[in-house]
């Protein structure tokens, strides 16, 4: 016969009755932003790194890195530079960000956040053709409440999957518009 079923971890904290409710609240608030943050990446990064979009999400001296693709600091450098990005080397895009695991500080005031990256994108190949191609990992990030808004102080990417297909997407739209992107949901 087999023993008692193991005992699972609590999926949420009880709430320590010594810690003030206000604090609590935004704490609570600043998991949501973070969440919106992210998901308004992807709709920027889909959107061929639209600089009007991604621009705006990170602080003035953040930085955004990867190993061998870009090293950019500066909100106004982030936002040109993946929008370059967009254009020289992967240029359509399908990002799913998934699994965000947010940890904010005990004064809510900053947060580190990593979330996983699956994409189906159109990269250029070193030969200088285009080839549709899966692409995973994920994203390391810290965040700062600048002015009352949660923003990116520095991202850092991690690709551990590339891979091209051997059948090219179909039903692929020009994104480069945003005309076949999700709008936003306001």
């Amino acid at each position: 016969m087999a023993g008692p079923a193991p005992q699972r971890p609590a999926l949420i904290v009880p709430p320590d009755p010594s810690t003030d409710i206000d604090l609590r609240l935004r704490r609570m608030e600043a998991f949501e932003a973070i969440r919106q943050l992210i998901a308004t990446y992807a709709i920027g990064a889909d959107r061929k790194n639209d600089p009007e979009i991604l621009g705006p999400l990170f602080s003035e001296q953040a930085i955004w890195e990867a190993d061998g693709i870009a090293h950019l600091v500066g909100r106004d450098a982030i936002a040109t530079g993946l929008a370059g990005l967009a254009n020289d080397f992967v240029t359509w895009s399908l990002h799913y960000m998934i699994s965000p695991h947010i940890t904010v500080d005990e004064a809510a005031e900053k947060a580190v956040c990593r979330w996983y990256l699956w994409e189906l994108c159109t990269m250029k190949q070193e030969s200088g053709a285009s080839a549709d191609t899966w692409y995973g990992g994920w994203y390391d990030s810290r965040l700062g409440l600048h002015d009352g808004t949660w923003l990116f102080d520095w991202v850092r990417l991690e690709p551990r999957l590339a891979s091209a297909t051997e059948t090219p997407w179909q039903g692929k739209a020009d994104n480069g518009t945003g005309a076949s992107s999700p709008p936003f949901l306001n």
